[in-house]
């Protein structure tokens, strides 16, 4: 965002501090997604499990908020059989039993699926796209519930005239009322629904999203976290009220937004804003930043201590007078004392009639005598609200006009993001299941998007694998010693190593590939049309076989038993596996098979002399002088360190980074030698529903040196990864991240 410095006319840079104000204009593209069949719309079908699901969600929504479900439920009764149905006019297959509690996860699981297709396909676009047809989709639905729900009350009074009149006369009351109240049932139903898509985004998906995706097109999907998408024409008294600040209705009230704008307009024309040609587009820019508030005017509270804000304490007298001149600032006191009595008095009394009851005193009668025909609750919370205007003065009144400077800000922003939403919005195609629906699959312009469930299954056609070998370190001195001790040895690695290993499979769907005495070789494979997560999860599930061993190890130790220690290598394979047949078993044949057991051992030299130095983390290699001479093929000459580590091979990591975006982090830990200048990056990994595990990966030079000393000669240009299982590492990953925050 351009950062502008702003100067007030007629005073110099000595006499008050210029503000530094941001600029924001929201975007939105769908830039690389083929057009529709109409070459103008991208065409977009949803799951037709999730529309049937939805309409019955929002109808009964809209029935609670609209009061009328017991006169509904009278419906039902005269329907043969009694049964109930809410929402469309439902065929045979479409009886649901509505439940609420399942809005959430419908919702979710529509999202999620949206964004692993995106994954798989490498395009985040199609995420948004499916954002956008889901966006539309419950807006036409809002509309069309509400006008079902209406005219089936509508036919229910019809069944009652001339058989039942008192009964007529009472449903057609609560009818009458049910259509007088419609803006406020849909403001409800849909401030509902926003508010769960709101709980989906901070609970799921802005995690999913920036673990595969990085924080890039963030700013996109603030679009949709817009308190205003399901307000009508983004005018609502209460939603104002609740996240902004209520402005006028009417053309006479000063404080409408036109108004508003234009004097906020004309308040920064009073700063020098350089070429006319460019003045529009600029201070539009600025009134989509709400931090620009607190730069101009200090948010109403400026510290006069500094030279800032003295500065900001001089714009703040000039806003205040401004607002004073133009008979607005009345209306700011009343729009904030207002808020409480919308719950008291609302929606009997209308909303900009209680605001305005609180400046006119024409207007104030009338809402006297409305509180007293409405009865209980009586006028003393809106006589207090009254008092509290009339006495609103200096510096609480300045306050206010930072407040509502702010505010102001906040909504135009929102209401920029708002037309850029629905510019959007028109770019996208809804279809059935018709001809068209056909017409545009046959044309490959199609985007479906389903729920987990109707997703065809995947073809089982393997097309990446990785390996994970996880070796355990000495096992036949581990072996030799518990037999010494009368133990079994059998019994000793299956209880702390192949069982709690074997728990562990299902659920980073791995498949074992075989065992050997001292060691478990799996298998994660990449599938076609899946996201790209093998390396991932692989990743994750080393990190946590070394956690649970050395959970056991804690154990074993207290008891006088010797612990285990591993070494895992991961290496990964841009091809499917091939395999031979010894009988009816399957034999894998893969060259990841030989690099995971070279990435996983161990060299017993190496071990004493890492051991002493008590190193933070669990993987070295280092390459002889001699060897230096074999060059890249010299892999199997390496001198490796593996203890309780997770090595992973260069292709491996390149992979990790297409699958999940890693972000560069800085640790002080300690270098070998002073100068090996090894790399950290950091990444979350989705493993299952709402389940993340963080992953920190080190990359280090291969360092070449004299075996006789163990001293360094030079940094080779060859490195080696490391899958870090310190957790003191993570921890102090997490203390950096929160301070930062703080």
């Amino acid at each position: 965002m351009p950062r502008l410095p702003l100067f007030r006319l007629g005073q110099s840079s000595e006499e008050i501090t210029p503000p530094t104000l941001g600029s924001y204009a929201p975007s939105l593209s769908l830039k690389g997604l083929q057009l529709g069949v109409d070459n103008l719309r991208h065409d977009v079908h949803l799951s037709t499990k999730f529309v049937e699901q939805m309409r019955h969600q929002i109808a009964h929504l809209i029935t609670r908020h609209g009061n009328i479900e017991g006169l509904l439920a009278a419906e039902d009764t005269k329907r043969p059989g009694g049964t109930q149905f809410i929402g469309s006019q439902p065929s045979n297959k479409a009886k649901v039993k509505v439940e609420t509690s399942e809005l959430k996860p419908l919702l979710a699981d529509i999202h999620v699926a949206a964004l692993n297709r995106a994954k798989a396909e490498g395009k985040l676009t199609i995420d948004l796209l499916a954002r956008l047809a889901i966006t539309k989709f419950l807006r036409i639905e809002l509309q069309a519930q509400f006008a079902q729900a209406l005219e089936r009350c509508r036919a229910l009074l019809n069944s009652y005239e001339g058989v039942r009149a008192q009964k007529a006369l009472e449903y057609r009351e609560r009818v009458s009322e049910f259509q007088v109240a419609k803006k406020i049932i849909l403001r409800k139903t849909g401030q509902e629904l926003f508010r769960t898509l709101r709980e989906i985004e901070k609970e799921t998906l802005a995690r999913t999203r920036r673990s595969l995706f990085g924080n890039a097109t963030e700013e996109e999907y603030k679009l949709f976290l817009n308190p205003l998408i399901f307000a009508e024409d983004g005018k609502d008294a209460h939603v104002n009220a609740e996240h902004y600040v209520m402005l006028g209705n009417f053309d006479r009230d000063p404080d409408r937004f036109a108004n508003v704008r234009r004097i906020v307009y004309d308040f920064l024309q009073t700063l020098n804003l350089g070429p006319d040609s460019e003045v529009e587009a600029t201070v539009d820019g600025w009134l989509n930043l709400p931090e620009n508030a607190h730069e101009l005017v200090g948010s109403g509270s400026p510290d006069e201590n500094t030279p800032e804000g003295r500065s900001q304490k001089t714009r703040l007298t000039a806003w205040l007078n401004v607002l004073e001149k133009e008979k607005i600032m009345d209306h700011v006191v009343a729009s904030y004392e207002v808020i409480p009595l919308l719950a008291v008095y609302s929606p009997r009394i209308n909303a900009h009639q209680l605001k305005n009851g609180l400046i006119s005193r024409e207007e104030r009668d009338r809402v006297e005598k409305l509180i007293q025909e409405q009865g209980k609750p009586g006028a003393e919370n809106f006589r207090d609200a009254l008092a509290r205007v009339g006495s609103s003065k200096g510096a609480e009144r300045a306050k206010l006009a930072g407040r509502f400077l702010r505010d102001f800000i906040c909504y135009h922003r929102d209401w920029r993001r708002l037309e850029t939403l629905n510019a959007a919005l028109d770019g996208v195609n809804l279809i059935g299941t018709g001809r068209l629906r056909e017409l545009s699959a046959m044309n490959s312009t199609l985007y479906e998007f389903l729920l987990p469930e109707e997703q065809k299954p995947a073809e089982s056609k393997v097309v990446r694998h990785v390996i994970l070998k996880a070796d355990v370190r000495d096992s036949s001195r581990l072996t030799r010693s518990l037999m010494e001790r009368d133990m079994n040895p059998a019994s000793y690695f299956s209880l702390n190593f192949y069982d709690p290993v074997n728990k562990l499979l299902a659920k980073y769907d791995a498949s074992k590939v075989f065992l050997e005495g001292d060691a478990i070789i799996l298998a994660l494979f990449e599938r076609e049309g899946e996201p790209a997560l093998a390396v991932s999860k692989a990743c994750v599930l080393a990190r946590e076989i070394i956690d649970i061993v050395c959970g056991y190890n804690k154990l074993l130790q207290s008891s006088g038993l010797p612990p285990l220690e591993l070494g895992i290598g991961i290496s990964y394979q841009d091809s499917a596996p091939m395999y031979l047949m010894d009988g009816d078993a399957r034999i894998m044949i893969s060259d990841a098979l030989n690099e995971s057991d070279r990435l996983s051992s161990c060299n017993k030299r190496v071990r004493k002399t890492i051991e002493s130095l008590e190193s933070p983390f669990n993987v070295y290699a280092f390459q002889t002088v001699g060897d230096a001479e074999m060059g890249e093929s010299a892999d199997d000459f390496i001198m490796k360190y593996n203890l309780n580590g997770v090595r992973i091979s260069e292709a491996a990591f390149k992979r990790l980074q297409e699958e999940i975006a890693l972000e560069v982090c800085k640790l002080q830990l300690p270098e070998l030698w002073g100068s090996e200048d090894f790399r950290l990056w950091n990444g979350m990994v989705p493993v299952g529903k709402d389940i993340f595990r963080k992953v920190i990966i080190r990359g280090s030079h291969i360092a070449q040196i004299d075996t006789s000393n163990f001293g360094l000669q030079q940094w080779t240009a060859r490195r080696y990864y490391e899958v870090c299982t310190n957790p003191a590492i993570y921890a102090m990953l997490e203390a950096k991240t929160s301070a930062a925050a703080v």
